[in-house]
């Protein structure tokens, strides 16, 4: 017996070099290169996890077998170890289960996001968008939408719930309508999208959230504290919850970062006139391109979700730069106002807006448009 626990140790021996490869590949410069690297752990990863999951179980079984069970062992230790081994077997099987559940949230954050990010984000074309490839043949009339996060449709399980997409199945046979949307962009670098892509626009829809000016805050001198992901852990429980899916997954369903700390943030920044006048100069970067194209133009606010009137407030001088520039601004507070707060996102850990919600966009929209 003492040769088969010994044999199990010197394979978990190398079970650990495993291990260290592959949770801890940043240590020793190993870089996996695949598509969504490093946004998240591929399918063949996640496999290769699972393997190394049920070979250490195989081992540490084995050692609890023929050092506890057949060798009949009492005492204090074989009793710990007894308890001991079913839990930790329970948490592997669960770490496991965990590594192929779904979740969206705020920006790509969790194990989960990451997750949900890899099975949903399709279609991606040859430029990046999360959009269908373009029709340079196509005669049709061209819109073009512009935005971040909301425009490109994070959250949404298919693009066909996007207010885009939306716009784009009721106008179709007047408008080729193409998707510019993505996560975290700013109003600097919508305006660099947009002259860089391919197809000149006939129409263009901006869709403006209260975070945009957050960049130019930065850059001018406000600071965000508090808001970077995994701020409030130290040491051991760093590493557990960043390298690890259950304990991930159970620390982001709990709160963290104050939306109060983010609010006075965006509030300062849009009364800031030098935050503010920097805002609105990159924004006359968009207008120049329209005008350029002769387009026509139009601008959904998407405010907080949960504080429409109030983030309509931070944002109401850029609304009426738009609007002096001959913008068509489209705005959403009494619309959301009758949608209930939970309908309004696409889950508890994900602001984003629900499919509810794009497809009011949508109509409105439509018919605006029309």
């Amino acid at each position: 017996m003492t040769s088969k626990i010994v044999s199990s140790l010197f394979r978990l021996f190398f079970l650990f070099i495993l291990f260290l490869f592959l949770f801890y590949p940043d240590k020793f410069q190993v870089t996996f290169q695949y598509p969504g690297f490093p946004q998240s752990d591929n399918w063949f990863i996640r496999l290769s996890k699972v393997a190394f999951w049920l070979l250490f179980i195989i081992e540490i079984l084995r050692i609890f077998y023929y050092g506890v069970v057949k060798s009949k062992a009492k005492g204090l230790l074989a009793n710990v170890v007894t308890i001991t081994i079913p839990l930790v077997v329970t948490l592997i099987f669960l770490e496991i289960i965990f590594m192929y559940i779904p979740q969206s949230h705020e920006g790509v954050l969790s194990k989960a996001s990451q997750i949900w990010w890899e099975k949903y984000w399709h279609p991606l074309n040859a430029l990046g968008y999360h959009d269908k490839e373009i029709d340079s043949s196509s005669t049709k009339r061209n819109m073009l939408f512009i935005g971040d996060s909301f425009a490109a449709g994070h959250g949404l399980k298919t693009v066909d719930e996007r207010f885009s997409n939306i716009v784009g199945s009721r106008l179709g046979k007047e408008y080729n309508v193409y998707n510019l949307g993505v996560s975290g962009a700013d109003t600097r670098d919508e305006a660099k999208r947009l002259k860089e892509f391919p197809v000149k626009p006939d129409v263009i829809v901006l869709q403006y959230f209260p975070n945009d000016v957050e960049k130019v805050g930065r850059e001018k001198g406000l600071s965000l504290s508090g808001t970077e992901p995994y701020a409030d852990l130290k040491g051991p429980a760093l590493t557990l919850v960043k390298r690890f899916y259950l304990p991930n997954f159970i620390y982001w369903q709990l709160p963290h970062a104050s939306f109060s700390t983010f609010e006075n943030f965006v509030q300062t920044a849009y009364t800031d006139t030098t935050v503010l006048n920097a805002h609105l100069r990159d924004m006359s970067e968009i207008l120049a391109y329209r005008d350029s194209t002769g387009a026509k133009m139009y601008a959904v606010f998407i405010p907080f979700l949960f504080q429409a009137e109030k983030s309509a407030g931070y944002t109401r001088p850029v609304e009426d730069f738009l609007k002096k520039n001959g913008v068509t601004v489209v705005t959403l507070n009494k619309e959301i106002a009758n949608i209930p707060e939970k309908d309004r996102v696409v889950g508890k850990n994900d602001g984003h807006g629900s499919p509810q919600l794009n497809a009011i966009i949508a109509e409105k929209l439509t018919h605006i448009i029309k």
